[in-house]
């Protein structure tokens, strides 16, 4: 009897172990790949490699960085290519990117952050934390030849939950459809990106008195919403978004590279940005002329316009422990960042019957959400989570896999946006168990 009893007590503390080690928090060793306990073929990972150095060979790209991770072990971590035109110059796992809209991501975490502190509500007025958003106005008219327009009163005003799901009506500077273009050019607001000695405040101040392309709430129209939201994180918290970053999103969780604006030693490892121009790469110094250059290299610059929506560069192995945070139920290394209910919420569908894109997916509180339709033609579960950004770089979440995958090129325009997707595809297909 009471061998058996000590034997079940050893299986118990056994079966606990197990629970408490598949359970707990997972922290990336970043100098170690795990390749068969992650549940991944190295034969079958193999396939990446022969796919990117073919998309290298072929001009699709100069190069890139991959990173897989699943159950919070580094499944897969490689770099390719080159970096000068001449194809000589080594891209480095631990190169700097431009992350452009991958930065709305830890904007829309430091909103919710703010929100679990009792600051606002989401369904609040912008209007009471930025008064020049009161009384919304929607286009109705626009003339073309003049740039003029007419306008009617919006059913409603803007809330912060219009900005976190781009319902708003608000649209993109620069980036944005012809009248949208137009109209923000007319009036100076800005994409946010290479802007110079500008500052968020001015901007967005301006932006909240011009009218929306839509009634807020009606249709899912992605803008400069996170701009917006970028600027209520200075108002509402009393820092700059960087010092908010900074202090607390990256120092804690140990993203030691990630900076709008990359301090004097590390700018070396700031990528070249490629272009791609009638099937031939070459080093861009404007990567497009759309009412105002572009300088390339923004990052090294001593900027002091602060993009929530595009801002930011970083490094693929920081961007993973940020997803990893995420993966976690909003906890990374001992420290609780978010509460699970808040990445709940950020993570499910939150704009009804509108859908993203063609197919049929929707949007949380800052990022794109797979639903069973998008499951039936990617390989990602329903319920992953993504986003990416301007100049090629990726990124998803799976938690039904526990998995993270990641994809950093920079280059931009590129008719290859397809590689992002054929990345994703050879991710899956290298699963094992």
């Amino acid at each position: 009897m009471v061998k058996s009893g000590f034997a079940f007590f050893i299986f118990l503390s056994a079966a606990f172990l197990s629970y408490a080690q598949q359970s707990s928090p997972k922290v990336l060793e970043v100098n170690r790949i795990e390749t068969e306990a992650a549940g991944f073929s190295a034969d079958r990972l193999k396939r990446i490699d022969e796919s990117i150095n073919s998309w290298i060979s072929r001009d699709y790209m100069n190069g890139a960085v991959a990173l897989i991770i699943r159950d919070g072990k580094i499944a897969y971590y490689k770099s390719f290519g080159y970096t000068k035109e001449n194809k000589k110059g080594e891209i480095d796992r631990t190169d700097i990117f431009r992350i452009a809209s991958q930065t709305k991501a830890i904007t829309s975490v430091a909103v919710m952050m703010l929100f679990e502190e009792g600051k606002f509500l989401l369904d609040d007025k912008v209007s009471q934390y930025i008064p020049e958003f009161a009384k919304t106005k929607v286009i109705e008219k626009f003339n073309s030849a003049d740039t003029t327009f007419t306008t009617r009163p919006a059913k409603r005003e803007i809330t912060i939950r219009d900005l976190l799901t781009h319902t708003s009506g608000i649209g993109y500077a620069q980036i944005g459809s012809e009248v949208q273009n137009a109209i923000y050019f007319k009036h100076g607001v800005i994409g946010g990106i290479g802007v110079g000695k500008v500052l968020l405040a001015d901007k967005i101040k301006i932006l909240g008195g011009l009218p929306v392309f839509h009634d807020p709430g009606t249709e899912y129209t992605y803008g400069l919403n996170t701009d917006v939201l970028g600027y209520l994180v200075e108002v509402v918290s009393g820092m700059g978004l960087d010092e908010f970053f900074s202090k607390r999103i990256f120092t804690p969780l140990g993203m030691r590279d990630t900076y709008f604006y990359l301090p004097s030693g590390k700018q070396k490892r700031l990528l070249p940005l490629f272009s791609e121009t009638n099937g031939k790469l070459k080093h861009t110094d404007n990567p497009y002329k759309l009412n105002g250059d572009l300088n390339p290299d923004f990052p090294s610059t001593k900027g002091t316009y602060f993009s929530g929506g595009g801002g930011l560069s970083s490094t693929i192995m920081d961007y993973a422990i940020f997803l990893q945070m995420l993966l976690n139920g909003g906890q990374y290394n001992g420290t609780r960042y978010l509460s699970a209910a808040s990445v709940r919420m950020m993570t499910m569908n939150q704009i009804g019957n509108l859908s993203v894109g063609s197919k049929g997916n929707k949007f949380g509180l800052g990022f794109g959400v797979t639903t069973e339709n998008g499951s039936a033609m990617t390989p990602l579960s329903e319920g992953s989570y993504e986003w990416g950004g301007m100049f090629a770089t990726t990124y998803w979440v799976d938690p039904r896999e526990k998995l993270i995958g990641l994809f950093f090129r920079n280059i931009f325009p590129t008719s290859h946006g397809e590689l992002a997707d054929k990345f994703k595809v050879l991710t899956y297909q290298a699963i094992d168990k």
